[in-house]
């Protein structure tokens, strides 16, 4: 049973990605294809006998077959490049691929097999999407990501790893280690924004934006509330919903670097993006229509010069909670926590979450994080206030006093 377990797992990941081949070239007609679902079936099937087969001859006979196999692909596509002048080589690629996969099922290497099936073929059905993606994409945030990689890849892996500094507080490693994440998370909604656009409107966009940068986003469309006065309310409720991503975000910094917070951490956090999150709707049922605004206005998170700033920003904040942690107790980290909310919640949430690893009790820890979040919530609030003094400044700084009012009480009846 276990023998027909394994060539069932090798059919069943060949007829996946012949699914996928066989509707991308569905307008070909019968004959014209080099593969379709029943080949890649058999494809599959085939690598799984011969896998078999090596099992009992030696590992040469396998190698031998998938050459074989390779110059039977490569001659086919040869034939159908002659006659239809199409030379992409994806089908073929993925006719190799799945006898690999199909051997590598046979052999026992079950869960393998099917990730990598699954893998391959949404990339395969996701074409369109990645072509699309990458003509959004201008040439200097390819560059970027290039810069971003290539320093994070090269210089991550020979940074030390230990303490230096007053306390030992500033490993190197993990410094960079932590800009590489909050760029890379922040890369997510940057881009989102950009392929999405203005076209999508106003929810969606705010929705990817604060992922990146939910300052940004309030900064943006505070000043468009500024010249649109009759969509204030529907902008109103972009601000809120931006800065309510900003929760899950923290909480996601959290579980990469201490998941031990997060059952305590959770509870005012995820209370605070649900009560921001509930004007959302009522703003724009009153905004009456969804309206259009140009993109937000976010800086590409990938690009070396604000990774920089923001790691000097995490060395200080770093050096500043462990040294007032030290000298003024509790006290002096929820002191720091509000003066690093002011200004970004990110290097204040990895710093708190880092050094309670060790010495910082858990319970001070999630207030100086809450802190740190109210704080930034009110700013983002007196941002809009300021620039607006309008209709939508006391609709974001209802919402916002309601949400740091909200995450207080938890913070302070839970722990």
């Amino acid at each position: 049973m276990d023998l027909f377990q394994r060539l069932g797992v090798a059919l069943a990941l060949g007829l996946l990605i012949g699914i996928e081949r066989g509707w991308h070239e569905r307008g070909m007609a019968e004959g014209q294809r080099v593969a379709g679902v029943r080949t890649f079936g058999l494809i599959s099937l085939l690598g799984a006998i011969w896998a078999l087969m090596a099992e009992e001859l030696g590992e040469v006979i396998l190698a031998l077959a998938f050459v074989a196999f390779a110059a039977l692909v490569v001659a086919a596509h040869i034939m159908e490049a002659r006659s239809n002048r199409d030379y992409g080589i994806t089908t073929a690629v993925a006719a190799l691929l799945t006898f690999a996969l199909g051997a590598i099922a046979a052999l026992g290497h079950l869960s393998i097999a099917a990730a990598s099936a699954v893998v391959a073929a949404t990339l395969l059905g996701l074409k369109p999407l990645l072509h699309h993606w990458v003509e959004q994409m201008a040439q200097r945030e390819l560059y970027a990501i290039f810069q971003m990689l290539l320093i994070s890849v090269v210089l991550l892996p020979v940074l030390p790893d230990q303490g230096y500094g007053p306390w030992q507080a500033l490993n190197p490693y993990e410094i960079w280690w932590l800009v590489v994440l909050i760029a890379g998370i922040s890369f997510v909604g940057y881009f989102a924004v950009r392929i999405a656009g203005s076209r999508r409107g106003i929810v969606l966009t705010s929705l990817f934006g604060g992922l990146a940068s939910s300052t940004a986003v309030t900064l943006s469309l505070a000043r468009l509330g500024k010249q649109n006065l009759t969509a204030q309310s529907l902008l109103a409720a972009g601000v809120i919903l931006a800065a309510g991503t900003m929760f899950p975000r923290m909480l996601l910094e959290v579980s990469v670097v201490n998941r031990a917070l997060l059952p305590s951490l959770s509870t005012p956090l995820i209370g605070m993006m649900v009560t921001s999150y509930l004007a959302v709707p009522l703003l724009l049922i009153s905004s009456g229509r969804e309206g259009q605004v140009r993109a937000v206005a976010i800086k590409n998170p990938f690009e070396l010069l604000p990774a920089l700033k923001f790691g000097l920003l995490l060395v200080v904040v770093m050096l500043a909670v462990q040294g007032f942690q030290q000298w003024f107790g509790d006290s002096g980290l929820f002191a720091v926590a509000a003066i690093s909310g002011i200004t970004d919640v990110d290097a204040i949430t990895l710093s708190v979450a880092r050094l309670a690893r060790g010495e910082l009790a858990g319970t001070a820890a999630v207030q100086a994080i809450v802190i740190a979040a109210c704080v930034n919530t009110l700013i983002k609030g007196l941002i809009v206030t300021f620039i607006c003094r309008s209709t939508m400044a006391w609709q974001v700084m209802t919402a916002f006093i309601l949400t740091v009012i909200t995450g207080t009480a938890i913070t302070l009846f839970t722990l």
